[in-house]
């Protein structure tokens, strides 16, 4: 790995955040084809059931740079597919245009990929190095690894809570968020395919768990009964393709996902306000590391993944 395939991988990994809204349930995945040290051709993955990033790429490179695409390298985030799906093998089409040399962020874990798309690149004679940036690769798309690793949705524990550690005032609502910080809840639930809350809560607050500050769609609603237990909800959460899930409480709820070890990030909105009494927030777990920070109005996001 050099210093340039590290920075072809970087503009990869910025093409394929434009898919962020659009890809879905697909990953998002950028390729870049680079010849005589420039760039010759990119793209990304637009849209679900549309041509892949490495489709995209070819496509835009110009006619009279097509002369360079054997002696290119091409740059991809993510394995290129070996299977017909909606489109064709990326890796038969990588192979058809003869390219020098093939940079792959990550492998795939999708079942029929893993490593497949490599091994026909490789087949076909063309030397394919694995891995760079593999960690960055993997991250863009941690929902759909965590979807197809461990057959559930990516889960992230959302709550507010006062200076304090309280979630509520009596067990009646407080307002916890500012205006500016709803709106970012309102866009964390356009980029998530499912959200949930415990009966209590949807009992006594009736939260609509919908994006009316923010563009998108709203997030499919779950509540979590006896009727409707965790195991159950994720279950149906695979069944139904929906990739990822956010847990917004209350406490009874976020403990019992934590006690079964069932997240990944953990988002934390502290208020500067202090209550005297009410529902606790439950405990940041031991295995969780904060990864970022921000500061709103007063407020304080943190951000939390596993150890």
């Amino acid at each position: 790995m050099t210093k340039e395939d590290e920075k072809y991988m970087r503009r990869c990994l910025q093409l394929a955040a434009c898919g962020r809204m659009l890809s879905r349930p697909n990953p998002m995945v950028g390729a870049v084809i680079v010849a005589r040290g420039r760039i010759i051709g990119e793209g990304y993955h637009v849209r679900c059931g549309e041509g892949h990033a490495e489709v995209n790429a070819f496509a835009s490179v110009s006619d009279a740079d097509k002369k360079l695409l054997r002696e290119a390298t091409i740059y991809v985030s993510l394995e290129p597919c070996a299977h017909y799906g909606k489109t064709p093998p990326c890796a038969d089409l990588i192979v058809s245009k003869q390219v020098a040399r093939v940079v792959v962020g990550c492998q795939d874990p999708f079942a029929k990929v893993q490593g497949r798309g490599i091994g026909k690149i490789r087949e076909a004679g063309i030397p394919v190095e694995v891995g760079v940036l593999e960690a960055e690769c993997q991250w863009i798309n941690r929902r759909f690894f965590t979807f197809h690793r461990h057959h559930r949705p990516y889960i992230i524990l959302k709550w507010a809570q006062s200076s304090n550690g309280f979630i509520d005032d009596r067990q009646h609502p407080a307002a916890l968020s500012t205006p500016f910080t709803q709106m970012l809840v309102h866009q964390l639930r356009a980029t998530e395919d499912a959200i949930l809350v415990g009966r209590v809560t949807d009992e006594r607050e009736h939260p609509q768990l919908s994006v009316r500050h923010w563009s998108g769609p709203s997030p499919v609603k779950f509540v979590l009964s006896r009727e409707h237990p965790v195991e159950e909800i994720l279950r149906e959460c695979y069944e139904r393709n929906l990739q990822s899930l956010i847990v917004e409480g209350g406490a009874q709820t976020h403990r019992a996902f934590l006690d079964a070890d069932l997240w990944d990030e953990l988002r934390v909105e502290t208020s500067p306000m202090e209550i005297t009494d009410g529902t606790r927030a439950v405990a940041i777990p031991a295995n969780a590391v904060m990864t970022g920070e921000q500061r709103y109005d007063g407020n304080i996001i943190r951000h939390y993944t596993k150890a």
